[in-house]
């Protein structure tokens, strides 16, 4: 399979710098379609190999928690589109074999597979695999006419067409289905952008977003005839008033030993001058403006490091039970060090380098972030860690899986 890839890739790569205006319409047209197809079936191989990966445990072997997290390492993907990879994988190779097919030979899309392996699903419920089959037939030849939304909304009435007699009965099932792949699909993802920022997307499910809504609400109107802000300005800001809200109560549950706070790390003489910007322990900027605002803030716990990087003061809140040394942990690390994790601190454990029952300091020198997973998968696996030069984490991976054995380090929590 990986020669023919290989020539596969050779044929595409031909064809990226091809120009394309030369072609009359019909040909163009022709090339889309192939294209397209071509797109369909190497989905389908994709989609192969993924269910392979993900069955003979790869990832865990390599140190990851699970095959999505592999993958978004891998293949730079997102956990939620990793894992809905895997799911319609599965589906595909557990499941009806004429959806893979219909795949395989470019007659359907990665996104209509998804609607007909949900459909026919719904449909093994209720009937025997001879009217699922006769369920694909009908889906796949729709497919050649509908987008994916509108043949899932055909679907919720496909056993009228293959099963008139039971049609009513698995309207319920399907109805039932519906709400089983809503709790599925809800997330919530946040992308950082290169400024800083972040970009909020997600679909929630029809309780959470009546609980947002009405949270938000209220916090929307205008406040009089001089605010100019639109409504998605009002939103944001609503949701910013939201969080502080949250913060400021003492409900929320602690993570990582600590109670839900906000970290700003900025130099203490600059700061008094208002000249010195902040450094959020997501490894953010603040303006310097925002750092003294946040800093009056009672419910925001300011840790103040002087020019050469040494803790300065570490300012304590009531519930407090880890002390300076964990905090000055989470600045330096920021998040699970193990390579490729981005799991932030606030999940992680404080893990000694050398181990504290062999007589290992607890010292800032001697320790390091880890998720609850890397941290059971280094004691139980030849990895190993240790700090480099800088006073960063690096992490050796075993002989079997990196033969030169060169140190690796996390990117995710740190900017380049």
């Amino acid at each position: 399979m990986v020669e023919e890839l290989a020539q596969a890739d050779d044929a595409i790569a031909a064809c990226v710098d091809a120009p394309a205006w030369p072609l009359p319409e019909h040909d163009l047209i022709a090339a889309l379609d192939a294209a397209h197809r071509l797109q369909q079936r190497l989905a389908a191989v994709t989609l192969t190999l993924i269910h392979e990966v993900d069955g003979r445990g790869i990832a865990r072997t390599q140190g990851a928690s699970c095959t999505a997290v592999w993958l978004r390492e891998r293949l730079r993907l997102t956990v939620p589109a990793a894992r809905r990879l895997i799911d319609l994988a599965t589906a595909l190779n557990t499941g009806n074999p004429g959806i893979r097919q219909a795949l395989a030979d470019g007659a359907i899309s990665q996104d209509q597979a998804r609607v007909i392996t949900d459909t026919v699903d719904t449909v093994n419920r209720s009937a025997d695999a001879e009217t699922a089959d006769k369920a694909v037939g009908v889906l796949v030849g729709w497919a050649s006419q509908f987008d994916p939304t509108h043949l899932r909304k055909l679907g919720t009435r496909i056993l009228d067409h293959v099963a008139p007699d039971i049609a009513d009965a698995a309207t319920r099932a399907a109805l039932d289905a519906e709400a089983r792949r809503a709790t599925r699909d809800r997330h919530l993802t946040l992308s950082e952008q290169t400024d800083g920022r972040l970009r909020l997307t997600g679909t929630l499910d029809t309780e959470t977003a009546a609980l947002f809504r009405a949270a938000i609400d209220p916090l929307t109107t205008p406040s009089g005839p001089d605010d100019t802000r639109s409504p998605a300005q009002r939103r944001h800001d609503a949701l910013a008033d939201i969080c502080r809200l949250t913060l400021r109560t003492t409900e929320l549950p602690e993570h990582g030993g600590d109670p839900a706070q906000i970290v700003i790390t900025t130099n203490y003489d600059a700061l008094t001058r208002q000249l010195s910007s902040g450094t959020l322990d997501t490894g953010l900027s603040l303006t310097p403006e925002a750092v003294r605002r946040l800093a009056c803030d009672a419910s925001i716990l300011p840790a103040v490091l002087t020019g050469n990087g040494q803790i300065l003061n570490v300012g304590r809140q009531r519930r407090l039970i880890t002390g300076p040394l964990r905090r000055a942990l989470v600045l330096r690390d920021r998040g699970c060090a193990f390579p490729g994790c981005d799991r932030p601190p606030r999940w992680c454990h404080a893990h000694h380098i050398h181990h504290w029952a062999d007589g290992g300091p607890t010292s800032l020198g001697n320790a390091v972030l880890l998720c609850g997973h890397h941290h059971r998968h280094l004691h139980h696996s030849d990895w190993t860690v240790q700090l480099g030069s800088d006073g960063h984490p690096e992490f050796t991976p075993p002989a079997w899986l990196d033969p030169e054995q060169l140190p690796r380090r996390n990117h995710y929590h740190r900017r380049t």
